[in-house]
Formats: structure tokens, C-alpha cells, sequence
């Protein structure tokens, strides 16, 4: 259960910046600081969230080392694909963020079910 501690202090210990908001670098590296957890949580289950995880990571990821200094942060490469149109755009980083965030939510949701006593994983999923 360590690794878990360890987890969520490497969110908690990413600093907003004022007005420009969440640094795209710490944010991603705390994504990926999830991803062996999802194996020992359980290799085959969460084999397809590890994959929906890992491809989202990657797709931000490879918008961010196009303009590291001009995407900093996560809300500055939202804002310049909402600008440029491609937002919606089948694989931006902008939708990659938004299932992020979703696949987040939904492993914080599974967690909290096991963390309050769920011996079930498929009654916690």
C-alpha cells in the first residue's frame, strides 16, 4: 500500500502556476508513475486501461516536446488547439486530456471502493 502513499503525494506536490495553471512536464510524469501500479493491481484487468492510459500519456506528451516552452502547461496546449480548431479533433492532446482525466476519476473511484473495504475488484470496478 506504500506505493500508493508515494502516488499521491507526487500529484499534491505539482504546484499550480498563478494565472498559466497545471505544468504539462510534472503532470505527465505523475501519469506515468501510475502505470506500474496498474499491474500489480492486476496485469489482465487493467490491461485495457493501461493501454488507454499509456496512449493518452503519449499523445499530450508528443504535443508537449513540439513547443516545450509554449506548452508548459497543460491549459496553454488546450488553449492553443481550441484556437487552431483541432480540439476535437480525433487524438489531440485535448481529448487525450479529457480521457486522462476520465481514466483518473475512474481509478480514484476504484481505489477509494478498495481503500473502504471492497474485496471484489470486479463489485469495486
Amino acid at each position: 500500500q506504500s506505493f500508493l502513499l508515494v502516488l499521491a503525494t507526487r500529484f499534491s506536490d505539482i504546484e499550480l502556476r498563478e494565472e498559466e495553471g497545471i505544468p504539462t512536464e510534472e503532470f505527465l510524469e505523475s501519469c506515468y508513475a501510475i502505470v506500474p501500479v496498474l499491474d500489480k493491481l492486476g496485469p489482465t484487468v487493467f490491461a485495457p486501461v493501461k493501454m488507454d492510459f499509456v496512449g493518452n500519456i503519449k499523445k499530450i506528451n508528443q504535443k508537449f516536446i513540439t513547443n516545450k516552452e509554449g506548452f508548459d502547461t497543460l491549459q496553454k496546449i488546450v488553449l492553443h488547439e481550441v484556437n487552431a480548431g483541432v480540439a476535437q479533433v480525433r487524438n489531440s492532446a485535448t481529448e487525450a486530456l479529457l480521457w486522462l482525466k476520465r481514466g483518473l476519476k475512474f481509478l480514484k473511484g476504484f481505489l477509494t471502493e478498495v481503500k473502504n473495504g471492497e474485496k471484489n475488484i470486479q463489485t469495486a470496478l
